[in-house]
């Protein structure tokens, strides 16, 4: 029976691969899906901790209690080494890490009928930009919430790797690939040299031309939408009565980021932006700030905004709608909005790669392939950057919240002898 397992620990979603019978597949996590939202959420009401599917479900039908999501994005950061509230207990983010990751564990129990105790674990290129102690630390981290979890052997790959492996499976001539995993949190780029005979060796070392990643991802591009179209509907660039000032702009920064806006719900902060509402020179706009706070409205607000995104990927143009009572909010957006507020890191993404082939020595005319990863390439700008750095690569699109799974499940087999045969 296979006991080691590849896991892709997403800021967004969350994914489960092994090896048996020859080949990798992805295992179903939760409702017959392999791939779950990475949220977990604390019941005020029963004392219960639900993740996934069902932690969405209950934070929307408003159940009182503690919601997280993007979790990921506190690994090697300061924020890490704080605790946050639940009905009963503070708990520590490597606490929560580790519920997530165990979680996983025993839903691959349920397909596998043991709990695995090996596994290979994602990492993007850098947890933290531009820090080498810090994505240092943030691995260490990850190491011990998974051991935490139960894990007895406990390895890492860079995600771009691993769903280059993945791609390696579906190709059936010797070519220079470019992998470009773009999810909720990082994007991260490989340059890989790939083939069925070089696939079947046990060291790919030679063969990794070169990888990088930037702090970017689908996260930063909902804030980034958000504060450009929604928080001036609640007072960001408000002015205030004394002349010269401003709301402080950090509430909103906090409000359109996911891993922040539990802390805006402190009853500290809350008289804070009472006190600001009684200096607004724009009052409506604050009591709509002030309103979505009090009422724990953070994180559907976010959603909203998320969702939108998601439909610009479709349309050019999509309605951002809460007439709840609460935010009051009708918004059109259209893409040219959402790609002028995600212009500079779409700069940062191609600038990436250029760096990342002139750290291969190789040309754009050499890469004769892209393989798009990641629920964020789904975006067309986000395409048009990539393409705009190799123009005569073909462009492949996997499994946007699978492949890297698949491939870490492959390196699994590898490293710990599993029952696989590739």
């Amino acid at each position: 029976m296979t006991t080691a397992c590849g896991i892709d620990f997403g800021t967004s979603n969350s994914s489960i691969g092994v090896c048996d019978a020859g080949r990798p597949r992805l295992l179903p996590i939760q409702r017959g899906e392999t791939s779950v939202p990475t949220a977990l959420f604390f019941s005020f009401e029963d004392n219960s901790t639900t993740f996934g599917h069902e932690a969405l479900d209950r934070y929307f039908v408003r159940e009182h209690g503690r919601y997280l999501r993007a979790i990921k994005s506190v690994l090697g950061t300061k924020l890490f080494e704080e605790t946050t509230q639940t009905k009963l207990r503070r708990y520590a983010f490597g606490e929560i890490i580790a519920a997530f990751l165990r979680f996983l564990r025993i839903a691959a129990a349920q397909s596998l009928g043991e709990p695995p105790t090996s596994v290979v674990l994602g990492r993007p290129a850098f947890f933290v930009d531009d820090d080498p102690k810090a994505d240092a630390a943030a691995e260490r981290q990850l190491e011990a919430a998974a051991r935490g979890a139960g894990f007895e052997q406990i390895a890492f790959q860079f995600e771009p790797i691993a769903a280059a492996l993945d791609y390696e499976q579906s190709v059936n001539t010797e070519e220079i690939a470019l992998v470009a995993d773009i999810g909720g949190g990082t994007s991260d780029f490989s340059i890989v040299r790939v083939s069925p005979e070089r696939a079947r060796s046990s060291d790919r070392r030679r063969d990794i031309l070169g990888f990088t990643g930037v702090h970017i991802g689908g996260t930063d591009f909902d804030r980034q939408l958000g504060l450009a179209r929604v928080m001036p509907s609640l007072g960001l660039r408000s002015p205030l009565r004394r002349k010269g000032l401003e709301a402080p702009s950090w509430y909103f920064f906090d409000l359109a980021t996911w891993h922040r806006i539990n802390f805006l719900y402190d009853s500290k902060v809350l008289t804070e932006v009472r006190a600001v509402l009684r200096d607004a020179a724009e009052p409506e706009k604050i009591e709509r700030l002030l309103r979505v706070l009090e009422h724990r409205k953070g994180h559907e607000l976010l959603a909203g905004i998320e969702a939108a995104k998601i439909d610009l990927s479709r349309t050019d143009l999509a309605l951002l709608k809460l007439d709840d009572g609460v935010a009051d909010i009708s918004l059109k957006i259209t893409r040219a909005e959402l790609e002028a507020a995600m212009s500079d890191s779409l700069q940062r993404i191609r600038s990436r790669i250029n760096d990342l082939l002139r750290m291969a020595g190789l040309t754009s005319d050499s890469v004769s392939a892209v393989f798009l990863t990641g629920g964020a390439t789904r975006m067309p700008s986000v395409r048009k950057s990539i393409a705009a750095a190799v123009p005569t690569a073909r462009l492949i699109e996997g499994d946007a919240l699978g492949s890297v799974a698949t491939g870490l499940a492959l390196d699994a087999a590898r490293r710990f002898a599993s029952t696989c045969r590739i």
